[in-house]
């Protein structure tokens, strides 16, 4: 499966609020983005990255057969971590199982660490996520644990898995 990455643009809007306001992939995703979600609150985020440090925010619209269908962000963390990023992702529940994902985040971490000082990059998906943790093992991406009871989505205590790839540094 091929897919492309590109800068978010503010024509994203509409398809992004249609992708995103699915239930499947809200209940996957950290609390902070409104549900329903709008074309406004699209529009929102993308003025946001668009603002947004061009050496810290690293986010892209994910384009399969022309159209929009996800995006992914890597945002480079602070103090002793400014090398390291998380990244976080979704896909059109129409897409899932396409191997799209998983092209998407290969390639987006080949543009980060080809063009920053950034060594390491990780994604924290819920352990019951298995899609989602499968998606980064066949990206590259190694399992670091489980970080038990270490979040609370839709009032219920679950559990969340740690995963990172390495940039290969030569010394």
């Amino acid at each position: 499966m091929d897919c492309t990455i590109r800068p978010c643009k503010l024509d994203d809007a509409e398809s992004m609020a249609e992708l995103l306001n699915n239930k499947k992939i809200m209940d996957n995703l950290r609390d902070g983005l409104p549900y329903p979600y709008t074309a406004d609150d699209a529009r929102e985020y993308i003025n946001f990255i668009l603002n947004s440090d061009k050496n810290s925010t690293f986010a892209f619209a994910i384009v399969y057969e022309e159209k929009v269908v996800g995006c992914v962000g890597v945002f480079r963390q602070d103090n002793v971590y400014y090398r390291t990023a998380e990244m976080g992702y979704y896909v059109g529940e129409k897409y899932w199982n396409m191997g799209i994902a998983t092209c998407a985040i290969r390639k987006v971490c080949k543009n980060v660490f080809d063009n920053t000082n950034i060594i390491r990059i990780y994604a924290e998906p819920f352990a019951r996520n298995i899609a989602s943790c499968r998606v980064l093992e066949k990206a590259g991406f190694t399992c670091e644990g489980t970080l038990r009871s270490s979040i609370v989505k839709n009032g219920i205590i679950e559990d969340s898995k740690i995963y990172a790839i390495i940039k290969e540094i030569k010394i």
